[in-house]
């Protein structure tokens, strides 16, 4: 074996959750892992999930392609992950 070990609690499939975006009803599929973060980031950001989910949402929109919903939190997560471990470790 690599070293790899298999994450606390396991893997898990995702989880799907409905928020309200600009008044409308929206489904996305996420591994809890990536609801945890993003809850975490809502806290810090001093928002509800719901509006940082919109927030991360006109983003993607903006986006010349913009990718679905869920792909388009992932990214930003892990974006944001990558950072402070960057900015961390300077």
């Amino acid at each position: 074996m690599s070293g790899i070990a298999m994450p606390p609690g396991g893997f898990a499939g995702p989880v799907k959750r409905s928020v309200t975006i600009a008044g409308h009803p929206t489904s996305i599929s996420l591994e809890p892992i990536f609801w945890r973060a993003l809850e975490q980031a809502a806290r810090a950001h001093a928002l509800p999930l719901s509006a940082l989910i919109a927030e991360i949402d006109a983003v993607r929109i903006a986006a010349a392609d913009p990718p679905n919903l869920a792909s388009a939190i992932r990214s930003w997560l892990f974006t944001k992950s990558l950072t402070e471990s960057e900015n961390n470790s300077q």
